[in-house]
């Protein structure tokens, strides 16, 4: 596989493909350390926003597989543990959901469906076999008809399903691998499964990406995180079991719809420089593990997959010594690059963009954060605070005052953020709107989609252009403090952004607007 180095791939014609990047951070860093006894060290934490842009051409999973070799390989899991028949509307719109899958699948797609029990079993091509099938019309009518059948009994160990999943798509070419996997339950049986759940995540990653998907009223929303952030996918549920089918519709347009295949963010750090972390955190967080590949020196890469017409952030930690260093000069601690591996396609690449530090001997020159890194702190903050809100919730009256405390953060946390769709499922967990109480009659359901809800990150919104809205000044809030504004906490003597609501150190405590 080939892999283009410079700003620009001339690929066969077929649609051109753009990616941008943008680095965003706070270059100053500390000369002084912030502590006694600390390491000289600094980290240094930047942003990097890549979008991709299609330009309008169909994705590249969208039509039929170019010759012998599919674009894409797909593996449907049904769950068909006996808890899938209560109620039994829940196996039937498993069913539902997958039959319309396979038939959305382009012509020449390798494809297998699975049946996950207590084991795997290969529904279609067939129970045995250990190839996947090729799509067509009579393969997909074959498909169909094997799941319309499927019957539900035994037990739920999910490391089994994905392990068969792997061994299936170990044999594809196709550059992309994708799993969809459906549960209702937990992974109750994992500990009298030959293929545990951690194991086979381990042998899983970068394979495949998979999405993890609930339905009912007893799935684990940390079940499908695990999943999902080591698999690189997404992780959802439904309320109403007859939405499954056109969510898997909307997923599988989804995936056709895929510009690149794979993009490889390279880093090459300065000497003396480390990286200590490489991590998506929009749409949602993810760590990234390095490839083991080196480029000249020092340069590392790190794979992302399946991008449709999109934008991501990632989050680079870097930590370097300022001994014997300029002060209050920009330096550069690390190159960021893109690069695409070759699949029929001209893509426009950006140049390469510098990390920089400047060390400072100022203390509130060193304290501020960049937007993108507070606001990743924040949402790791509001999803804390729905996990502890939904644990004091399961003890009952003992623990009713720590799950109203918790998920008044929450709540104030999602203002803060501006984040409209993690506000309104906290909303539907409050007793009543402004009071910051849990309300009477929830179920555990009603809480998981909320942990998979805080799981989601969206990226600041942009101002609104235009006047002011218009109104009597009483209807406006006070002006926000400036950028260059800071507070301190008076716990931890945390300094950060003065329109911080809850402090960003070791004490986490509430500094605004406390009820």
């Amino acid at each position: 596989m080939s892999v283009p180095e410079h700003a620009e791939n001339t690929q066969n014609a077929g649609g051109s493909v753009e990616v941008t990047l943008a680095v965003g951070q706070q270059k100053e860093l500390p000369v002084v350390p912030v502590a006694a006894g600390r390491p000289p060290d600094r980290e240094m934490h930047a942003i990097l926003e890549i979008g991709v842009t299609s330009g309008g051409t169909p994705g590249i999973a969208s039509g039929p597989a170019r010759g012998s070799r599919p674009v894409l390989a797909e593996v449907l899991i049904v769950d068909t543990s006996r808890s899938m028949l209560h109620p039994a509307a829940k196996l039937h719109a498993a069913k539902d959901a997958t039959a319309a899958a396979i038939r959305l699948l382009p012509e020449g797609t390798a494809f297998a469906v699975l049946s996950g029990r207590f084991d795997a079993t290969v529904v279609h091509p067939g129970a045995g076999l250990a190839v996947m099938a090729v799509a067509e019309s009579a393969e997909r009518e074959a498909a169909e008809r094997a799941v319309r059948i499927l019957e539900a009994d035994g037990g739920t160990a999910i490391g089994t399903w994905l392990d068969l999943a792997r061994r299936l798509l170990k044999q594809q070419s196709a550059p992309i691998k994708h799993v969809l996997l459906l549960t209702d339950g937990r992974n109750e049986h994992d500990d009298r499964s030959p293929s545990r759940l951690d194991t086979v995540l381990d042998a899983c990653e970068g394979r495949f990406v998979c999405d993890a998907w609930g339905i009912g009223d007893d799935w684990d929303a940390d079940l499908l995180l695990t999943i999902t952030r080591r698999l690189h996918g997404r992780a959802g549920a439904v309320r109403h079991e007859s939405e499954l089918p056109a969510v898997y519709e909307e997923l599988m347009n989804g995936l056709l719809g895929t510009a690149v295949p794979e993009l490889r963010i390279r880093l090459t750090p300065t000497p003396g420089t480390v990286i200590r972390q490489v991590k998506q955190v929009v749409p949602n967080e993810q760590e990234l593990l390095a490839t083991g590949a080196e480029f000249g020196e020092r340069g590392v890469e790190y794979v992302t997959r399946a991008w449709g017409e999109e934008s991501r952030h990632f989050q680079v930690v870097l930590t370097a010594d300022p001994t014997e260093r300029e002060i209050g000069e920009d330096l550069q601690l690390a190159a960021v690059d893109v690069v695409v591996p070759d699949f029929g396609r001209t893509v426009r690449l950006p140049a390469p963009r510098p990390i920089l530090v400047r060390w400072t001997d100022d203390p509130r020159d060193a304290s501020r954060q960049h937007p993108g890194v507070r606001r990743h702190e924040l949402y790791r903050q509001a999803s804390a605070a729905a996990v502890r809100a939904h644990r004091a919730w399961l003890r009952g009256a003992e623990g009713r005052a720590t799950a109203d405390r918790e998920l008044a953060r929450a709540l104030a946390l999602a203002v803060e953020l501006g984040d409209a769709p993690l506000l309104h499922e906290l909303r539907r967990i409050e007793a009543a709107p402004g009071t910051g109480r849990v309300r009477d009659g929830l179920r555990d359901v009603d809480w998981q989609h909320l942990i998979l809800s805080t799981a989601m990150t969206t990226p600041p919104r942009q101002p609104d252009a235009g006047p002011p809205p218009a109104g009597p000044p009483e209807a406006h809030p006070p002006a926000a403090p400036g950028p260059d504004e800071l507070i301190e906490c008076p716990g931890c003597r945390w300094i950060g952004p003065a329109d911080s609501v809850y402090c960003g150190g070791d004490c986490g405590r509430l500094l605004k607007g406390a009820r």
